[in-house]
């Protein structure tokens, strides 16, 4: 995968930014998006309960909006809970 300048300035802003309202989370990784390979995927460890998710999921949300609105890249914090029970 390759980044650019601006997207990797994207990418730690973003994490910055939710990091800092949710200071449990830990980089992982970038990765890829399986469907398209321009659309950048950083990938998180979020230990919290299912609701903290959620917020999570809603506040990151707004931000990579505006990212994309704004510069026109897909740059999405993807959570993987070690919590989470699979059905």
């Amino acid at each position: 995968m390759r980044i650019n300048h601006k997207q990797q300035q994207l990418i730690d802003e973003l994490f910055n930014k939710v990091k800092k309202r949710y200071p449990e989370i830990v980089f992982k990784d970038l990765q890829s998006s399986p469907e398209d390979p321009s659309d950048i995927w950083i990938n998180i460890i979020a230990d919290m309960d299912e609701d903290r998710e959620i917020e999570l999921r809603h506040y990151s949300a707004k931000l990579e909006n505006e990212i994309f609105f704004k510069y026109g890249y897909e740059i999405s914090i993807m959570p993987e809970n070690p919590n989470s029970v699979y059905a």
